[in-house]
């Protein structure tokens, strides 16, 4: 099982311990790099989220806002043609 699991992580038999720690350092540092990449995305993300949140909340804003002016009422408007 050992070597199976091994095998996996890139060791061959015979490996010393020096190159098994060598392989494993250099997983690690490819590893950091990508969940460094990965953190930049997400902050990327978030940060898009928040502008199209606040886009959306100034949007929702207008729409009622539109809802709310001034109306003519029927005096103020001039009766259909067809009256």
């Amino acid at each position: 099982m050992y070597l199976q699991a091994g095998r996996a992580a890139g060791y061959e038999q015979g490996m010393t311990d020096t190159a098994r720690i060598d392989t494993l350092e250099i997983r690690i540092a490819h590893q950091d790099e990508v969940i460094d990449d990965l953190n930049k995305t997400v902050i990327a993300q978030w940060k898009e989220i928040d502008r199209l949140t606040r886009q959306m909340a100034r949007l929702a804003e207008q729409f009622a806002n539109m809802g709310q002016a001034e109306r003519p009422t029927q005096g103020d408007e001039p009766p259909p043609p067809h009256w």
